[in-house]
């Protein structure tokens, strides 16, 4: 059984920063490509970014130079560190597993942790 729990949510200004966490249990974590999504009230859940098991990484454009994603294979945890947030970044936060191991490209949602809130005022 995969577990995902996410953590690091929160309300922060416009311009400032939040940095989340997912920690995973029940699969070899480090074989495994990660990724962030996001869904805010009333629109579809998108990709934010994906780290792939051989530490590969790629960004929504929306992100782009103010996200960056990270892995602590030792530590079972990939991180979302957000810089430079809008009020626009408002949405609950999900990171998942690729279906897949040992995948360097694409992602395909295997597993979902339960989300966190994240909130920028303006």
């Amino acid at each position: 059984q995969v577990q995902l729990v996410e953590s690091g949510g929160g309300l922060v200004q416009a311009g400032g920063s939040l940095r989340l966490s997912c920690a995973a249990s029940g699969r070899t974590f480090s074989s495994y490509a990660m990724g962030w999504f996001r869904q805010a009230p009333g629109k579809e859940r998108e990709f934010v970014a994906r780290i792939s098991w051989s530490a590969n990484t790629g960004y929504a454009d929306s992100v782009k130079g103010r996200f960056t994603i990270s892995r602590d294979n030792a530590k079972n945890t990939v991180y979302l560190q957000m810089n430079s947030l809008k009020p626009e970044d408002t949405a609950v936060y999900y990171c998942a597993t690729d279906s897949q191991g040992y995948r360097d490209y694409g992602f395909a949602p295997g597993y979902w942790g339960q989300g966190t809130q994240v909130t920028v005022s303006s």
